[in-house]
């Protein structure tokens, strides 16, 4: 097969979760094992850090490999979902993994995987944990796909696990509690590995605690040693944010950053991502502070991230961003809220298989929306979306695809008007 004919053999056979839903999240880690045990296990072949949380693990997981990669440090970097090419998922500094590698790994293991039968997830995992083994590299950053203790990821023994926070998403298949979805996620905590917490949210904390203490791991909630300055001013129509950050224990660290993902959401990232630098250092990684000034000034150049407060257009002005449960839409608002514009139109499109209402509940009324379908099977379909939003006040029309809509938007918009594009990671994988 060629790689075109191999990507689709992939999407077509195995269990995919942006197609099948919570249908393809298996509940045991026996297939990833299994896998792994016929490749060598390559997962104990590499340093790693282990990432998780609700939101911003994928931010933190690109920040600390642009970081790492800056200090000299060959990186593997693991993610997902992918916007445009299944290879974005695995990257060994920054590059993409060959197509040739895809295709000879599936003809490989081919025979495997028509036996184990493992979801798409579980096969993808394999392979990054196979090249990262082939590669050599000296640190591979690991980010979890959903949940954390049943994760396919979760077969890797870390330097160190990080959690970004909590909050409400995929409550079908990790429970109706953020104690719940927390205990889910705590489940990457290892005996004796160091965890990071990024958000000290006193709901959950406990949860943290008791299974840090559990494991016998040192905990650090991240948010408990920095103090940030935002620049007085900062514009939200910029390529960069630009801020100052202080270390408030138990040394004092002081610095002025500049950071080319500008959504301020980014923040409370900042201090994960320099809390685990702080613990990469502590186990005699070489990090100098201009290394970190340089990585998170190029995370974009440096690892490929897209669709984080994205600026697609400036006139009329464009943005996306890929937030899409309660905590990230209400980031996604606060931003819009920050930028100066006449008129916003919003170009919108969900999934199918989540309760959207928290979501709805949080939009603006004073908007125009431009409702879509995503082009995956799990896409919620646009009338369904605008008959559910004009419940909460938010109206506008259906369009039969994410192109049409942003299309419709721009050409309504004029140049003091703002055009906004999200609702859901798949949406905003049609147009950066």
């Amino acid at each position: 097969m060629n790689y075109n004919e191999t990507i689709q053999y992939l999407y077509t056979q195995l269990p995919m979760f942006t197609r099948d839903g919570a249908s393809a999240f298996k509940k045991d880690l026996t297939n990833t094992i299994e896998l792994c045990k016929r490749l060598n296990d390559p997962q104990h072949q590499f340093k790693s850090v282990h990432i998780g949380g609700t939101n911003g693990k994928g931010s933190t997981s690109h920040m600390l490999a642009a970081i790492l990669q800056t200090a000299g440090y060959k990186t593997g970097l693991y993610t997902s979902p992918h916007l445009k090419d299944f290879r974005e998922r695995i990257r060994v500094n920054g590059q993409m993994i060959s197509e040739q590698t895809v295709i000879d790994f599936v003809a490989q293991h081919r025979a495997d995987f028509e036996e184990i039968a493992p979801s798409f997830f579980e096969m993808t995992v394999a392979l990054a944990f196979d090249v990262f083994a082939r590669e050599k590299v000296d640190i591979a950053i690991i980010e979890v796909g959903l949940g954390g203790r049943l994760d396919s990821t979760n077969v890797i023994t870390p330097l160190l696990s990080v959690i970004t926070n909590i909050g409400w998403d995929h409550m079908n298949m990790l429970g109706d509690t953020l104690q719940l979805i927390a205990g889910e996620k705590a489940g990457i905590i290892k005996p004796g590995i160091p965890v990071v917490i990024g958000e000290h949210q006193p709901e959950v904390a406990s949860i943290f605690i008791d299974k840090a203490r559990a494991m016998q791991s040192e905990l650090l909630f991240g948010s408990d040693y920095w103090k940030i300055y935002p620049s007085v001013g900062e514009s939200q129509v910029s390529d960069y944010l630009s801020f100052a950050i202080e270390k408030t224990r138990p040394e004092i660290s002081y610095y002025k950053l500049k950071l080319d993902l500008p959504g301020t959401y980014q923040l409370k990232n900042v201090k994960t991502v320099l809390t685990t630098i702080e613990e990469l250092k502590k186990m005699d990684f070489d990090i100098s502070d201009d290394n970190i000034r340089n990585g998170l000034s190029r995370v974009k150049t440096l690892t490929g991230l897209h669709g984080r407060w994205e600026i697609l257009n400036t006139q009329p002005l464009t943005i996306c961003d890929t937030g899409h449960n309660t905590d990230g839409i209400q980031e996604v608002v606060k931003n819009i809220a920050a930028v100066d514009y006449q008129q916003l139109h919003f170009v919108i499109g969900m999934v199918n298989d989540k309760d959207i209402t928290k979501v709805l509940a949080l939009l603006p009324t004073k908007a125009i929306y431009y409702f879509c379908k995503p082009d995956i099977p799990r896409g919620l379909d646009a009338e369904s979306l605008m008959l559910k939003a004009e419940s909460f006040d938010l109206h506008g029309e259906t369009y039969p695809s994410v192109k049409a809509a942003l299309s419709a938007a721009q050409a309504n918009a004029t140049d003091n008007d703002l055009v906004f594009v999200g609702g859901s990671t798949f949406v905003v994988a049609e147009v950066v």
